[in-house]
């Protein structure tokens, strides 16, 4: 997306970090939403075939009330929809700016899929709604020709728009994991990329999610949000209980093998202690939801419809913020390419340029020769050993000594020199011009 890379401001470490932050919220408005509109919208379409077929009024009640519900209105699905989404491709343009990874093209792609989603998801919406608004008797012929002419027909959108909503989340699961990814990345060509194992294992995970929340949701809404302000039918009370905890048990099971699956297909670039406390805790959390929704299914404990979505809308919080953080640590080296751009533009701007030029070797001698040297193995491993995997990769270089890992296990682990930017682009110099000249 070059258009893109032409819009993007140089950010300063800090600016890299807050930037993480937002993308972190607004994933949080996004995913849960899409979840249960991609699972209300999935578990409608079905009934409603369900009720072609026998002709039982639960069945497109069901179908009916899912979608109005768990939808929502269009307005929502801007506010939680498309502008969440609309942010994280500006946010994540700016965290990958110059890397040559596919991210930022996969969300776009899974944006413009979203937005045809919710057009058609919304239009059956519509077309649902208005149905249940007539009070169709399904007794009267001409009622019965009627709604085959606009409840069946219709429902197409609803077909056509769940396809759409799936591709959309396909994309959005390939971008991220690209990005949690970010190191060892490595698929060139889109199709080989969006059917690499990690995505199918996120597009997995997400999708079961969905279905579980989406399940969870519609038991909230009709246990607790609609308990005090309609007429309770309890048949259909027992109806909506034994499909939705049924349902979103039998969804819940598989997700604790496949968060840890994927817990473990991480680099180990990517992992970190809070990557796997967060995963412990949406794990916790999903087991948290089995007892709720047994206790529903078996014991008709209703008074948990109103807890158990939220346990699950933290437990995707948590997988999300996990998520967030292996990103974070896999581009850590990027953001510090990305702050030492700024740093030297911002030097630049300032009429501070010179200072870059400060003498290099000097700096050198005082805060860097006392671990290593040129031609032996000290402290640290001898330069011309280190240097020719950094030959045309001078910001490579920057960013490992403002923030040295620890590489070779033979040697301790580097401590950071605390130089300041304009320091370290003198030292830099220095080495790699000695190295050419001395090899």
């Amino acid at each position: 997306m070059e258009f893109l890379d032409n819009l993007v401001l140089p950010q300063s470490a800090e600016h890299i970090g807050l930037l993480h932050y937002i993308l972190t919220l607004v994933l949080v408005l996004f995913v849960p939403f899409i979840s249960v509109v991609f699972g209300g919208t999935f578990t409608s379409v079905y009934f409603l075939n369900r009720y072609r077929k026998t002709k039982l009024p639960y069945y497109r009640k069901f179908s009916i009330e899912l979608v109005e519900f768990l939808t929502v209105k269009p307005l929502v699905g801007i506010i939680l929809g498309l502008i969440p989404l609309l942010t994280a491709i500006i946010i994540v343009a700016q965290l990958l700016h110059t890397a040559r990874i596919q991210t930022v093209s996969f969300l776009v792609l899974s944006f413009i899929f979203v937005l045809a989603a919710l057009i058609l998801i919304y239009a059956y919406r519509y077309s649902m709604v208005s149905i249940k608004s007539n009070n169709f008797d399904d007794t009267k012929e001409d009622n019965r020709k009627s709604e085959s002419n606009s409840f069946y027909l219709k429902s197409n959108y609803g077909k056509i728009g769940l396809i759409f909503l799936f591709i959309g989340i396909w994309f959005y699961t390939a971008a991220i994991t690209s990005a949690t990814n970010f190191l060892t990345w490595s698929f060139p060509g889109v199709i080989t990329s969006i059917a690499a194992p990690e995505v199918l294992l996120n597009l997995l995970i997400f999708i079961v999610f969905a279905l579980a929340l989406s399940n969870a949701a519609f038991l909230f809404v009709h246990l607790y949000w609609k308990r005090d302000k309609e007429i309770i039918d309890s048949d259909y009370t027992k109806f909506i209980k034994d499909i939705c905890s049924k349902a979103g048990l039998r969804a819940s099971i598989p997700l604790p093998v496949l968060i840890a699956i994927n817990l473990f297909s991480f680099s180990g670039k990517s992992l970190s202690g809070s990557v796997f406390i967060y995963s412990v805790v949406s794990i916790i959390l999903i087991f948290l939801a089995y007892h709720l929704f047994y206790m529903i299914a078996n014991k008709n404990e209703y008074r948990f419809g109103s807890i158990i979505f939220f346990v699950l809308i933290f437990g995707w919080v948590a997988l999300i913020i996990k998520d967030q953080k292996a990103m974070t640590n896999a581009t850590v080296s990027h953001s510090l390419i990305l702050s030492t751009d700024y740093d030297r533009k911002l030097a630049e701007l300032k009429g501070e340029g010179k200072i870059a030029e400060l003498n290099g070797k000097e700096i050198y001698d005082v805060r860097c020769a006392s671990c290593h040297k040129f031609d032996q193995k000290f402290v640290g491993p001898a330069h011309f050993d280190v240097l020719p995997k950094y030959e045309g990769k001078k910001a490579q270089l920057i960013a490992f000594i403002r923030n040295p890992v620890k590489v070779d296990p033979a040697y301790p682990p580097m401590p950071n020199p605390g130089l300041t930017p304009q320091e370290v682009d003198a030292v830099v110099k220095y080495l790699l011009d000695e190295y050419h000249r001395q090899k």
